[in-house]
């Protein structure tokens, strides 16, 4: 199906309003990505260039940099949470479940809502078998937590052409790779349909840091800025805000001070609310249009 055939289009401001509970006027939402790094493989992303070129392998600086994260920075992030008392929803891959189990743990003596994420962390376009990859990731979270993952978000928000009749099939609820969007939408698929709730590809670290590659300030000017827009824009009709951060990236000591500066901005509003992806929706589910015909 072409991304048109999914979702047919549908401006904003033409739907009716969408209420969240509690009055308040917007949802904020916060995932984490944690992966796991094959070190017999090219590196999903790099920091560093080798002085000859190429890919090499090992490629012990680039592995070294991630796993960093997982070592470090994401119990350096966990504080921010801690302190400011957030949910969060865990995007992990599958076979990262085994790797890195006390971050698992973590999670789950929060009540973090785990994400499928792949079960490696490598584009959807090119893993052998896609059901058994999804099926996979679902199986080891179940194992790990006791209830299936309700949320999917491919590695780098890859997709093949069947990637949401898969999902469906499969058990899942909701997916977050299609950024199109400030409320949640339906996708048609091959069966019934799915919801996509709404991530970013604007206040994300990965973006922001190793693409663009700002100074880490910008994660805390951009994000305040999103959210000033999108908190007036929600006035008459709720709206979704997504932040989105690796503990590679974000847990780098430089750049933690700001992201735990958007907590300290944000929290003084009162009417808005910080939920995980499924919280989303379920609220979705309960206010929102009806699921369109198969």
């Amino acid at each position: 199906m072409l991304p048109t055939e999914r979702i047919s289009y549908s401006p904003i401001d033409a739907r009716p309003p969408l209420k969240l509970p509690n009055g308040k006027r917007m949802a904020v939402w916060i995932i984490v990505n944690v992966e796991e790094w094959d070190a017999k493989q090219p590196m999903p992303r790099t920091v560093l260039t080798p002085p000859a070129g190429g890919s090499p392998s090992p490629d012990v600086p680039n592995w070294a940099w991630h796993e960093y994260g997982n070592r470090v920075g994401f119990w350096r992030m966990l504080k921010v949470f801690d302190d400011y008392k957030l949910p969060a929803a865990l995007a992990i891959n599958g076979s990262a479940i085994a790797a890195y189990p006390p971050i698992v743990e973590a999670a789950k003596a929060r009540n973090w809502e785990f994400m499928g994420h792949g079960f490696t962390q490598r584009n959807m376009q090119k893993v052998e078998n896609e059901r058994e990859d999804i099926r996979k990731t679902a199986d080891a979270i179940e194992k790990a937590t006791g209830k299936r993952p309700r949320g999917w978000l491919g590695p780098g928000l890859t997709e093949t052409w069947e990637t949401p009749d898969l999902l469906k099939q499969e058990g899942y609820d909701y997916v977050a790779d299609w950024v199109l969007d400030d409320q949640p939408v339906w996708l048609k698929t091959t069966t019934t349909p799915i919801v996509n709730v709404p991530y970013t590809q604007e206040c994300n670290d990965v973006a922001m840091m190793l693409i663009q590659h700002h100074k880490a300030s910008e994660y805390y000017d951009r994000a305040i800025d999103q959210f000033e827009q999108i908190y007036e824009d929600s006035e008459n009709s709720a709206r979704v805000m997504a932040l989105v951060v690796h503990p590679y990236i974000m847990g780098a000591p430089h750049r933690l001070k700001h992201f735990r500066r958007i907590f300290e901005t944000i929290q003084k509003k009162s009417d808005v609310a910080f939920m995980t992806g499924e919280e989303i929706l379920d609220w979705y589910l309960s206010v929102g249009p009806k699921a369109p015909e198969a």
